[in-house]
């Protein structure tokens, strides 16, 4: 560890399962990082569904990984392992993680980095890896989504939602969201949706099969699972795709056996966290060469909605927990170790 860094840093840890209020700040030594490693000043670092979900005792950290959650990160390269070859000191960089992010400093594999995308802030680029990781390889290696094809996005304004909308349009796919507000819909329709609608007052098998002039959407991406499966399955056109990401409504859902097989239909889904380094690697090598260009040139823009300081991870899932916010809700680290 170089003998500039401080002994201790700054973190937000969960204290017990349980609500908001169970997170604390505390004090931790600075982790240590493998040969194959990066250690990273962090600058700011998001706020996901998941770390909810390990904060309410659901969603335990895989082995090895960090008690402290934060899944995504943005910040300075400060140290680097003997076999890091594609980092230095003084790199910006924006990470996926399999958690540490809430705090001032975490280690990272060096092939889960990739650089800031040129002109965004450091709270705009800690938005961008657990969804953007996410639906790439959802959407895009399991699902197949084709340019031409249409994807639906349940909840359009999530922070997944907001990644899947921009990624797929820009790809030249067609895109229809949900979302459960007017003002949310417009918001979709702002990122490149070509229809919205609101949940709370059509039905989106109904209008989502009329838009597509009957045939149906090719690719389903689901955050919701329970209930909607079984509408899910009767939206889907002809060889189409359902693809789970979480269960918001619930684990299980109705399935018409028939209907699978007369349209040959694909289910599947994925959790991201406890897969292996390389995987995740190879998922970040195909954003740096597919989608971060189009974020470098705007056409693909993150969208944070708040960010709050450390201290206040608490307020920050309450927010989330809400679901209140269009994008992303970021955290923002003290500087130093102050």
């Amino acid at each position: 560890m170089p003998a500039s860094l401080p002994a201790q840093m700054h973190v937000v840890e969960i204290s017990r399962p349980g609500g908001p209020e169970v997170l604390r700040k505390s004090l931790r030594p600075l982790p240590s990082f493998a040969p194959d490693e990066v250690l990273v000043r962090v600058a700011a670092a998001g706020v996901n569904r998941p770390d909810i979900a390990q904060r309410s005792g659901n969603y335990p950290p895989p082995p090895g990984a960090s008690d402290i959650p934060g899944l995504e990160l943005a910040g300075e390269v400060v140290a680097c392992g003997a076999a890091v070859t594609r980092w230095e000191p003084g790199n910006q960089i924006c990470a996926l993680v399999s958690g540490g992010g809430y705090a001032q400093y975490c280690n990272v594999p060096e092939v889960q980095a990739l650089p800031v995308p040129k002109g965004l802030s450091p709270a705009e680029a800690a938005s961008l890896p657990e969804t953007f990781f996410t639906v790439w390889t959802n959407v895009f290696e399991r699902a197949r989504l084709a340019p031409g094809e249409t994807l639906l996005v349940q909840g359009g304004t999530s922070g997944i939602g907001v990644a899947a909308i921009q990624m797929a349009s820009a790809l030249g796919s067609r895109v229809i969201a949900t979302a459960g507000s007017d003002e949310k819909c417009a918001a979709c329709l702002a990122l490149g949706a070509e229809l919205a609608i609101n949940y709370r007052t059509r039905d989106f098998v109904e209008a989502a099969r009329q838009a597509t002039g009957g045939k149906g959407v090719n690719v389903v991406l689901d955050m919701v699972g329970g209930s909607y499966v079984e509408r899910e399955l009767k939206l889907l056109a002809e060889d189409g795709r359902l693809v789970f990401i979480a269960t918001l409504g619930g684990p299980k859902g109705e399935i018409d056996i028939f209907s699978v097989m007369r349209k040959r239909l694909t289910l599947t889904g994925s959790t991201l966290r406890p897969r292996p380094v390389a995987f995740k690697g190879a998922i970040a090598e195909q954003l740096r060469v597919r989608v971060w260009p189009l974020l470098e040139s705007g056409r693909i823009r993150p969208v944070v909605f708040r960010s709050f300081p450390l201290a206040e991870a608490a307020d920050a899932h309450r927010l989330l927990e809400s679901s209140a916010h269009i994008g992303k809700i970021v955290l923002t680290m003290p500087p130093g170790n102050g």
